[in-house]
């Protein structure tokens, strides 16, 4: 990921410079591989090597670990969903990373889906609060947004399915936990329609797949763009 990052680096300092590569984002590359080649005036191409690295590096690093999330769970059917977590300004390529990895992207800002989180509970006095708030809110200003709740109890579950939620957000939850919370949604929600549920928080590769196994739709993971490792891929002149 981030080919298009690293063109334009390279373009954009010098017209001069030609950008050529056989792959695109999403590629899966063997170890040792060239896979891109840059043509141009030598100053230009030191001046651009480091930026360009930074961002294939860091981006291929994303793509990469959201690859191992997603091949992790591969025939439970839940998708794998980054967060708002991202390094600022780079959001749009680190979430680009992310698709080009396999996994999906939640929302990208605050503005094209409500998350009701913990604290905005505790401002509003209740779930039922906040919630009819935002809908009054949307109804004054004709806006048609999904609405996202976060629960941590049983109590906060069964409250969020009465006010018929698009999404639950079931945060921190053991695995028993979270199978009794789903029975309960898919129970209680058999007439109402399909709630999503989301799986978040704590979630590392050696437990996704038991936390798949639960019935939950997707699973949001942060580390995705805020602790991928970077890939390590380097620039050779010949």
């Amino acid at each position: 990921a981030g080919l298009a990052a690293a063109r334009l680096t390279f373009e954009r300092l010098d017209p001069m410079m030609r950008f050529q590569t056989d792959i695109q984002d999403g590629d899966r590359i063997e170890a040792g591989r060239a896979f891109a080649e840059i043509q141009g005036p030598t100053r230009s191409i030191l001046t651009g090597e480091r930026t360009a690295l930074n961002f294939l590096r860091h981006l291929s690093g994303v793509a990469t670990l959201t690859d191992e999330y997603v091949r992790a769970v591969a025939g439970t059917g839940v998708r794998i969903v980054d967060t708002r977590k991202t390094t600022p300004g780079f959001r749009i390529l680190e979430k680009g990373a992310v698709r080009a990895g396999g996994g999906a992207n939640h929302r990208f800002g605050l503005y094209d889906m409500v998350l009701i989180k913990d604290n905005h509970i505790t401002v509003a006095g209740s779930i039922t609060a906040a919630v009819n708030r935002c809908r009054d809110l949307m109804a004054e200003q004709n806006m048609d947004l999904k609405i996202e709740v976060e629960a941590e109890t049983f109590d906060q579950v069964r409250e969020a399915i009465e006010l018929v939620v698009d999404r639950i957000m079931l945060d921190n939850m053991s695995l028993g936990e979270m199978r009794t919370a789903v029975a309960q949604v898919r129970r209680e929600t058999s007439e109402l329609g399909h709630i999503e549920l989301e799986a978040s928080g704590a979630v590392t590769l050696d437990r996704i797949r038991d936390i798949a196994e639960t019935g939950v739709d997707l699973i949001s993971i942060g580390a995705l763009t805020h602790s991928a490792p970077a890939l390590d891929i380097s620039l050779e002149i010949t």
